[in-house]
């Protein structure tokens, strides 16, 4: 297969996903077992994952193919459309070219079944009987809700309390599916009996959500574990995000000098950029990729860069990553999905080493730029994507400022008809602006595990 082209399944669609651990000039230094903090080795995780997941985690391999099975299902709504802002551009008067590639066009509204599909069939081809998970805004309980009912799993998701009280409509549609949706912290582990000793108004966060669904994994051997983001292989299906977009821009002979995502575990921007950034270490393509993030929870910007735990219980692997501490819990704010503490590793290992960019911005903020999308573009865009259009939206003003016609690439990783009460809240001038507190911040670092 040559290396300088996709191979593509019909029109845009690509048959591989990509690996970005083949390029990488450092990769993250290896994960840690969470007891022996030894490093961690593939016998180490079959507890929760199926063996071909497991493979691809670890792989070094640069183009992993997609099975048929797995493309016959994204062919419901890949390839996803990509659009030009020209009516953005026009109201910000700037003379930059916005792209956006819209993956709100999937069943479940957002870009999660481009990894919770291939995740629910290397499960049912591993003989597992349910995946167990946790969920943030809904999306990712949604898409994996989707896919165990496309392959006959059952599914339980345990959904952050704060979002589950906040997005109905959400846990709704994932019962719909035929999920179990269970508000966290919950009384049905042993972690989510712990938080609720400490606090029982606790609102719940995306760390102590992986601890209980870890657990109940780990507790029914015809159970596995499903993460939407953060972990190499969901990195990894992200990347049909960025390839299509790359054949897409070349039909009408563009290239972004910008490539922008929202960022929270990191794989939606992951999906967009890292194809991009093949570019940039295998033929010295000078693209920016920036990570956007909320100011409430902002892991790139104000976390280290040290080993931590990926959940609250301190169940999961030890990953070096840029870290609010493990058991940091966010404001709530409507953002659900970019509450998370950590990062995925490869796309901490890439900040850290200067290959991206990262800025934090507060719900208002995003919120107005959300607003102004939807008046010209007419897509109301998910409270977590929001970031990335005001993200975008920075980039074309200092384009007019500088008087550069630059090209801005952005991922619309979803759409927002399900997050209506973000828009009322917003719309009434109910909606805060909740900045991470320092001192909780302080206090969550000094738990950091100590790796000798």
């Amino acid at each position: 297969m040559e290396e300088t082209k996709i191979l593509l399944a019909e029109k845009d669609m690509p048959r591989f996903w990509y690996n970005i651990q083949a390029d990488m000039p450092n990769l993250p230094p290896p994960p840690l077992h969470p007891q022996t903090k030894k490093p961690l080795e593939a016998k180490d995780l079959q507890a929760i994952f199926p063996p071909d997941l497991i493979e691809q985690e670890m792989s070094r391999e640069r183009w992993i193919e997609i099975p048929e099975e797995v493309l016959e299902i994204y062919k419901l709504w890949r390839p996803s459309p990509l659009f030009r802002a020209r009516r953005l551009e026009k109201v910000l008067d700037t003379p930059a070219k916005i792209y956006y590639k819209y993956e709100g066009v999937s069943p479940a509204g957002s870009h999660k079944p481009n990894t919770s599909i291939p995740q629910a069939y290397y499960n049912k081809k591993a003989g597992i009987k349910r995946l167990a998970t946790e969920t943030g805004a809904g999306q990712w309980g949604t898409a994996l809700s989707l896919a165990c009912r496309f392959f006959g799993l059952e599914c339980t998701v345990y959904m952050v309390k704060v979002s589950y009280q906040q997005k109905p409509y959400r846990r709704i549609l994932m019962a719909t599916y035929g999920a179990e949706v269970v508000p966290s912290p919950s009384d049905r582990t042993e972690a989510g009996r712990k938080v609720l000793a400490e606090n029982p108004d606790s609102p719940g966060s995306l760390g102590i959500a992986i601890s209980e669904a870890v657990e109940d994994a780990v507790g029914r051997e015809d159970t596995n574990y499903a993460l939407g983001s953060v972990l190499n292989h969901v990195i990894l299906h992200q990347t049909v995000i960025g390839l299509e977009a790359k054949e897409q821009l070349a039909r009408v002979d563009e290239y972004p000098d910008v490539v922008i995502g929202c960022c929270g575990g990191g794989s939606n921007f992951a999906g967009i950029a890292f194809p991009f950034l093949y570019d940039r270490f295998r033929e010295g393509r000078k693209v920016r990729a920036v990570a956007v993030e909320p100011a409430a929870c902002p892991t790139l910007t104000k976390g280290v860069f040290a080993y931590d735990y990926g959940d609250t219980a301190m169940l999961t692997p030890i990953n070096m990553m840029y870290t609010l501490g493990h058991d940091f819990v966010p404001p709530g704010i409507h953002a659900g999905g970019l509450r998370y503490h950590g990062d995925s590793p490869l796309v901490s290992q890439l900040y850290h080493d200067g290959f991206i960019e990262a800025r934090a911005y507060g719900q208002n903020q995003c919120f107005e730029a959300a607003v102004l999308f939807a008046r010209t573009e007419g897509i109301l865009p998910a409270p977590e994507s929001s970031h990335a259009i005001k993200g975008a939206i920075d980039e074309a003003l200092r384009c007019r400022e500088e008087e550069r016609s630059e090209v801005i690439l952005f991922c619309l990783s979803g759409n927002g008809y399900l997050d209506l009460q973000a828009y009322d809240d917003y719309l009434n001038g109910k909606l805060e602006d909740i900045e991470y507190s320092p001192e909780l911040l302080k206090c969550s670092l000094e738990k950091l595990p100590r790796i000798e």
